[in-house]
């Protein structure tokens, strides 16, 4: 793993049972969904109905805990989602989930299937490694608004994955900048699954295994270095 990954003491204070895992990829070939990768968001809807048997997402135990971690930095999760619950919403909607690009596809169908979340970034683009913290609130998260490209701030105390430049996203996973998501010319990506209590680390682990699995067929020269999941407390567990 070439990318550095951490996590400050502070979001470790906040979320004691916090889980990430870092799949690191090269070689990719990324490009418009296919109907390949559209059959997989289908059948990740298709597990997510199954795993929450008639309950809302919201009422699922982990998607719980993500809510009980956003209130505990101030935003509001009915409000602001973390990344799963707000795809899980629409993966049981009637639009269903959307068809962004391959890559994108592939992660998404991941978080959806979990119901955890899980986020990509272009390597190339990341500026030295990457920090979970909490934001002072001075920081810059560059993102698009009507068209135009506009700097907002965190909030003071809010959780925010960031790098040397700025904010990459905010409020943990609920909205990542453009500045570093994966387009259709990424070669290079760090995939990160998210978890808390009571998600059972093995399960992070089976997700994390089975994104890397997709990833090496569908660019099948590339090279995926899946990681082990680390805890909050900085132990890889194997």
């Amino acid at each position: 793993m070439t990318l550095t990954l951490t996590v400050s003491d502070e979001v470790r204070a906040l979320a004691p049972g916090f889980t990430h895992l870092a799949i690191e990829a090269h070689g990719l070939v990324n490009g418009p969904s296919t109907e390949a990768s559209s059959a997989l968001l289908d059948d990740a809807a298709r597990r997510l109905a199954v795993r929450l048997d008639g309950r809302a997402p919201h009422e699922d135990p982990h998607m719980a805990a993500w809510r009980a971690a956003y209130t505990a930095f101030g935003s509001k999760p009915s409000r602001t989602r973390n990344s799963a619950e707000a795809l899980a919403k629409r993966a049981l909607s009637d639009a269903g989930l959307p068809r962004i690009n391959l890559l994108v596809d592939l992660y998404n169908a991941i978080s959806v299937a979990h119901l955890i979340p899980v986020g990509g970034e272009d390597l190339d683009l990341i500026r030295g490694g990457m920090r979970l913290v909490r934001a002072a609130g001075n920081e810059d998260f560059v993102t698009v608004a009507g068209g135009e490209e506009v700097v907002e701030r965190p909030d003071a105390g809010e959780v925010v994955w960031r790098d040397e430049v700025g904010v990459t996203c905010r409020r943990w996973n609920w909205r990542q900048g453009p500045r570093t998501r994966l387009t259709e010319e990424t070669t290079s990506a760090v995939f990160l699954l998210e978890s808390l209590a009571p998600m059972p680390v093995p399960e992070v682990a089976a997700a994390g295994a089975e994104l890397a699995e997709l990833l090496q067929k569908f660019s099948p020269g590339a090279t995926v270095t899946p990681g082990a999941p680390v805890s909050a407390d900085g132990i890889t567990e194997n």
